[in-house]
C-alpha cells in the first residue's frame, strides 16, 4: 500500500509539469505594432511585394583578396583599449605557434552576426514576406529575421548570434538595424566586440549588375573600437540554384577540454 501511494505522490507531482506541455503563449504586439497589424496579419499585403525589388535566387559572398567579401583595402577595424591588447594577444599568440589558430568555440557554432554576412562559398537566400525579410543561410542552416512592420527594437533584449533586427525599405533599398549580438563573437576571426556593437546595413541591387547584391555595412560600437567601420559586401546570384542541407554535428569531431574550448588546428 506504501509503494502504491507513493506512486501516486509521483504522478500528481508531475500532473502540473505536464500540463505545461504542449502550452500555447499569448504574446503582445511588439512596440510599434498595433494589434491585428505587422508581420502576423499578413492577410491583404502580399501585393504590396510586388513593388519590392527581384532578389530571387541564392547569392554567394564574393572573395575579394586582402578584403574578405568587403572593400579591397578598407583594412581592418581600429580595436582599442582592451579589445586592442586581447587581439594583440591572439596575434602574438598565433604567431608563436607557427600559424595555429586556437579554436575557442565548437565547430558547430554558428559565427553569428556580422561575420555570417560574409561567408564565402556557402550561398544565402532573401524571402520576402509581409512584415519581415528573410536571410537563410546554408552555412549551419542559419535563418535571420529582419522586421519591417514598422517595430522597434526590443527592450532590453537577450544577446543571441543573429541579434535583433529592424529594418525598413527605401525605395528598393533595405536598411537594417541589429542589437543585441553576443559579445561572445568575433568582428573577425580574433577579434571581439562589446555588447553595445550597433551594426546597420544597406542592402540593394548594384546599379550597374542587376546580378549583383550589394551590403553596405557599418559597425559602430564606441567601447571597442576607435571609429566606426565600414565595409560593402558583394554577392553574385545563381538565378536557379537553391541551398542545400547542412549538417555540422555528423562530423563535428573536435574534442573539447575541460573549460570548454577546442584544440587548435
Amino acid at each position: 500500500m506504501r509503494v502504491a501511494l507513493g506512486a501516486l505522490a509521483l504522478v500528481l507531482a508531475a500532473t502540473p509539469a505536464a500540463a505545461q506541455l504542449g502550452k500555447v503563449t499569448q504574446s503582445a504586439p511588439p512596440a510599434g505594432v498595433s494589434k491585428g497589424q505587422g508581420s502576423a496579419n499578413p492577410k491583404g499585403h502580399y501585393a504590396e511585394l510586388d513593388a519590392l525589388p527581384d532578389w530571387g535566387g541564392i547569392w554567394f559572398a564574393q572573395f575579394r583578396p586582402n578584403a574578405g567579401g568587403g572593400d579591397a583595402g578598407n583594412g581592418p577595424p581600429k580595436l582599442k583599449g582592451e579589445y586592442k591588447a586581447r587581439y594583440d594577444a591572439y596575434v602574438a599568440e598565433v604567431k608563436a605557434n607557427n600559424g595555429m589558430v586556437k579554436q575557442t568555440r565548437s565547430n558547430c557554432s554558428p559565427p553569428g552576426m556580422p561575420v555570417i554576412m560574409q561567408t564565402f562559398q556557402y550561398p544565402f537566400e532573401f524571402i520576402f514576406a509581409p512584415g519581415r525579410v528573410t536571410v537563410n543561410q546554408e552555412a549551419w542552416m542559419q535563418t535571420r529575421t529582419i522586421w519591417t512592420d514598422g517595430r522597434s527594437h526590443q527592450d532590453d533584449p537577450d544577446p543571441t548570434f543573429m541579434g535583433d533586427s529592424v529594418g525598413h525599405w527605401e525605395g528598393d533599398t533595405l536598411v537594417a538595424e541589429t542589437i543585441a549580438i553576443d559579445d561572445a563573437l568575433d568582428l573577425q576571426r580574433g577579434m571581439s566586440h562589446s555588447a553595445g556593437l550597433t551594426i546597420t546595413e544597406r542592402i540593394h541591387l548594384d546599379p550597374s549588375d542587376p546580378n549583383v547584391l550589394l551590403n553596405e555595412m557599418t559597425l559602430d560600437d564606441p567601447a571597442a573600437l576607435e571609429e566606426p567601420y565600414h565595409l560593402t559586401i558583394r554577392y553574385g546570384r545563381d538565378r536557379y540554384g537553391q541551398l542545400l542541407e547542412f549538417q555540422c554535428s555528423q562530423n563535428d569531431r573536435n574534442e573539447v577540454d575541460e573549460n570548454g574550448e577546442t584544440a587548435p588546428f
